[in-house]
Order: C-alpha cells, then sequence, then structure tokens
C-alpha cells in the first residue's frame, strides 16, 4: 500500500472498513453521519501516511488513532461552521437595524480610518493592497518574495491588530464592541 499498490488498498479496506466504523460508532455514540465522516477522512489519512508495522496490533492503534484524529478534526469543523451560521443569523437580524443608523455607520469608518492610517507603513500598505485595491495574496506575495501562507499569516495578525485597536477605541468610547 506504501507503494500506491490498489491491490493491497483493496485488501486493506477489505479487512478493516467494517471494523474501523463499528469502531468509530462506538466512539460517536451511535451517530452514523460522524462515525462515516470521520472514516473517510482516516482513509484518506491512511492513503497519504502508510508505512510498514512489524506487528497487526500496532498497526491497528495507528488506525485508531488516525481515525479519533480525524473525527476530531470533523467536529471542529463541524462545530466552527454552526457558529458561523449563529453569527450569520445574529447579524441578518441586527442588520435592518444597523442600516438605519449612518451617522454610526460614518463614525465606525472614521474610527476605521484612522487606525488604519496609525498602522506602520508597511502594514497599511499590506491592508490596502488586500482589500482596498483587490490585489490576490499570489500577486502580492511573489511582489514581496514571500510564501502566500507566510503573507496570509501576516495579514491575520494585521487584521487582528486593527480588530483590538477599534475595539479598545469603541469599548473606551462606552460604546458597545462590535462582533
Amino acid at each position: 500500500m506504501a507503494r500506491g499498490d490498489e491491490a493491497a488498498y483493496r485488501e486493506f479496506y477489505d479487512a478493516y472498513f467494517d471494523r474501523l466504523l463499528r469502531y468509530l460508532l462506538v466512539v460517536t455514540g451511535g451517530n452514523e453521519e460522524s462515525a462515516r465522516e470521520a472514516l473517510q477522512l482516516a482513509l484518506v489519512r491512511v492513503v497519504r501516511h502508510v508505512k510498514p508495522f512489524d506487528a497487526e496490533e500496532k498497526f491497528w492503534s495507528w488506525l485508531t488513532v488516525l481515525a479519533r484524529t480525524a473525527l476530531a478534526d470533523e467536529t471542529r469543523k463541524h462545530r466552527r461552521y454552526f457558529a458561523f451560521l449563529e453569527r450569520f443569523t445574529r447579524q441578518q437580524e441586527t442588520a435592518p437595524a444597523m442600516r438605519n443608523n449612518g451617522e454610526a455607520d460614518e463614525q465606525l469608518r472614521a474610527l476605521l480610518d484612522s487606525k488604519l492610517t496609525a498602522l506602520p507603513a508597511d502594514e497599511r500598505q499590506l491592508v490596502e493592497q488586500k482589500y482596498l485595491l483587490r490585489q490576490s495574496v499570489r500577486a502580492i506575495a511573489d511582489r514581496q518574495q514571500t510564501t502566500e501562507k507566510a503573507l496570509e499569516s501576516r495579514l491575520s495578525r494585521v487584521r487582528r491588530k486593527l480588530k483590538d485597536a477599534v475595539l479598545a477605541e469603541l469599548k473606551g468610547a462606552g460604546g458597545e464592541p462590535l462582533r
């Protein structure tokens, strides 16, 4: 299987699919949908990371670790998704009230502009390129001779810094922080 032999994968699949599914059904408390999702993720990980084992018990232990971590990853993904839906729903419920408050919007824009101006020049330029000029991360990364991942990390830190500055100002002004 480590060499990409399809027959070996079929043999593995026939021998372990049902066993892993039963294991995950027990771990999930009978939630078949979660168990099947985690099993699919675990099988992909097996194909990517399979290696020789000297005993079947060690191989089974490795498989159960892959299955449990796949289940944990899937659970986190679902939680994030439902948290996003909840935030989106709350935002949609409050949107009409916020649309009527043009003055507050203008104040927030002015506050954001002032905090953006207060950023160091390189951070401000990065935000402007990405969000105002709508340049791709790849294009910005190429110009700065860095990786996309490094640039995304930097953007994340700058966004957090900007958000914290705006929230601190709003809290200090007696306003409710935005969520």
